[in-house]
């Protein structure tokens, strides 16, 4: 045999042991795609009974937008580590799938964990809660303990029940803020402020010691509106005399005396609560209407409200048609560049805004705005963005959710018409500019600042030198335009005078209700409503058009990622039994990040700032 043949015979063996490694990994590739595939389908759907109640047991703050990167939302969730929020939509969605579904026997409404929830988002869940009484089956609301509103919700419902040891603990309305301003001194901080606004009180605490009396009267006829709002809301869905919620917070101390020290008991006696009863009897009373759970007799038939949406969601169609109105959800402070939702991103918001343009299927859209305000050049930015919209025949309808105040205010102006709920916070027309100076703090510790320049605005705006007289003369001209702007645009969009919207700005934040007196908006009308409104401005007709979520969306990585997560979990492995729990110090670090970044978020290139501080308690 020829030492040729045997070379031949060598590579030819080594060819055949390569390819066959080659034949292995193609099968490994694809049994590892096929296991990702239908892994992940069975472990992100799952099961749900023929006969059960929908459990809605919303946790921490009621939002029209999860707050974070979707990746990192999602990854989070997978890990059990998912922040405390809950998103209105996922609510809504679940009632009305609920209502046609024969399936579902009634509604649990387990209201323990949640927290905040702006009124207007509060309303918006209740008339999905009635629209699903409608289709005559019950919902039973529970709670260990009841917030202001998680009572709201709760009262909407056909029976209200409390733990023994529970409160219900109605406070009102409220606005407090911490003031700065002897601290500010102490420290020897000139803290330069540049504002046009007599109630733009943003920039009070760092100005005064307590509220100005312009903003307290502001601040005052709004609480007064929506307590007024929510105590007739709650007394019509329960039933209720005319001022029994009044009563109950003005006399507590007195009511609860009176039957011993007991709120819960005093909760009953006003008929606020139906009955007061434990865990175990709350699962006994919806035994009745679900029947018990197939693995676990001694508590009843169940869907989580996020599996059945995951299940309900795959079997209905995804709402979007050959013609559509898309959706674009604007939440959170407005700050230049791109960031993550929850927060508005000049570049982020107006790439989705561009997203909707170029989408031929896209006939109007809608701009669901839940903002304070941020910065002008960010706000403008979005502004133009919506102007091109329209200009190519798209129209656009601003939907305000809770709060479309100041900058919020600004890109919902732009809009071809403004809806807004009752509830809604809005206005605050009104500019500032802040820029602290500390160089009494350094000196005072030994440190001075120095240096030569070539024009008189060397040196200028640095923390460590104070401002001279015409670099603050010059902030408060851009100061002032841009509030000349802020009215000359809200005067011409909204066909008004310029005086006269002048005389409702100055900073004033109004309810929707003020706000349609005013001028400042064009309807009250839910986000459905919105709907309707922007596909009746595109000629589209009723049940001929769809609608489309246009948002930040996972990259294939990402999403390969979460594929794999899932098909762990489908077989029954924990991912986050492979994760470390941050430390102690960790934990403070993250929560001093926090921390910071709401004192350093602002960046608007010129240091211009139209925000509304809109926290209500």
């Amino acid at each position: 045999m020829s030492s040729k043949n045997i070379f031949v015979r060598i590579l030819s063996a080594i060819w055949r042991g390569v390819d066959g490694v080659r034949k292995v990994l193609h099968l490994l590739l694809l049994v590892i795609l096929f296991l990702v595939f239908f892994g992940a389908m069975s472990g992100s759907v799952p099961a749900v009974p023929r006969h059960a109640a929908l459990l809605i047991q919303p946790v921490g703050a009621l939002v029209d937008q999860l707050d974070g990167d979707p990746y990192e939302l999602a990854l989070a969730e997978v890990l059990g580590e998912a922040p405390p929020q809950t998103l209105v939509q996922d609510v809504v969605d679940a009632l009305a799938f609920a209502s046609n579904d024969d399936g579902i026997k009634a509604v649990h409404l387990e209201l323990s964990a949640l927290g905040s929830g702006g009124l207007s988002k509060l309303r918006r869940i209740a008339a999905a809660l009635d629209n699903f009484k409608e289709s005559g089956k019950t919902i039973v609301a529970s709670a260990d303990y009841y917030s202001q509103s998680g009572y709201y919700l709760a009262a909407h419902a056909d029976e209200v029940y409390m733990n023994p040891e529970g409160i219900l603990f109605l406070q009102g309305y409220g606005s407090f803020r911490s003031y700065f301003k002897e601290t500010i001194d102490y420290l020897l901080v000139d803290w330069n402020v540049f504002r046009v606004g007599t109630h733009k009180s943003f920039v009070e605490p760092y100005t005064r010691m307590d509220m100005s009396p312009e903003d307290r009267e502001s601040r005052s006829r709004l609480i007064n509106q929506f307590w007024s709002m929510y105590q007739d809301d709650v007394e019509s869905a329960r039933g209720l005399p005319d001022g029994t919620i009044d009563d109950f917070t003005q006399n507590l101390v007195k009511k609860v005396a009176a039957v011993g020290g007991d709120v819960a008991v005093a909760s009953v006696e006003l008929g606020l609560v139906d009955q007061l009863t434990t865990r175990a009897e709350i699962r006994s009373v919806l035994k009745e209407y679900a029947g018990a759970d197939a693995q676990d007799d001694t508590t009843y038939s169940s869907v989580d409200m996020h599996d059945y949406l995951k299940h309900a969601r795959l079997l209905q169609s995804s709402g979007v048609a050959e013609e559509n109105v898309a959706v674009i959800v604007a939440v959170g402070t407005i700050l230049d560049g791109s960031h993550s939702p929850g927060t508005i991103g000049g570049d982020s918001t107006a790439a989705l805004l561009r997203r909707a343009l170029k989408d031929d299927s896209v006939k109007a859209v809608v701009l669901r705005v839940d903002s304070p305000g941020g910065s002008v050049f960010a706000s403008e930015i979005i502004a133009h963005e919506i102007l091109t919209l329209q200009a190519a025949g798209k129209p656009v309808v601003a939907s305000m959710s809770s709060v479309a105040a100041s900058g919020g205010y600004w890109i919902s102006v732009v809009a071809d018409k403004i809806m807004a709920s009752e509830a809604t916070i809005t206005g605050s027309i009104g500019v500032f500019a802040m820029l602290p100076t500390f160089q009494r703090s350094l000196r005072a510790v030994g440190i001075a600042s120095d240096g030569v320049g070539t024009t008189p605005w060397s040196g200028q705006l640095r923390a460590d030198r104070a401002m001279s007289s015409d670099a603050k003369q010059l902030i408060q001209l851009i100061v002032d335009n841009t509030y000349d702007d802020f009215i000359s645009g809200v005067a011409d969009r909204r066909d008004m005078d310029k005086h006269a919207v002048d005389l409702i700005s100055q900073g004033q934040v109004w309810t929707g209700a003020d706000a349609l007196e005013n001028g400042l908006i064009d309807e009250i009308g839910t986000f459905e409503d919105a709907i309707s409104s922007a596909a009746e401005l595109a000629g589209l007709e009723a049940g001929e058009y769809g609608q489309k979520l246009i948002e930040t969306e996972l990259s294939s990585s990402e999403q390969l990622v979460l594929d794999f997560l899932a098909l762990a979990q489908g077989l029954g492995i924990d991912p986050a039994s492979f994760v470390s729990k941050p430390t102690i110090i960790q934990s403070f670090a993250n929560q001093l990040q926090k921390l910071l970044f709401q004192v350093t978020q602002f960046n608007d290139p010129k240091g211009v700032y139209l925000h509304c501080f809109c926290e209500f308690e």
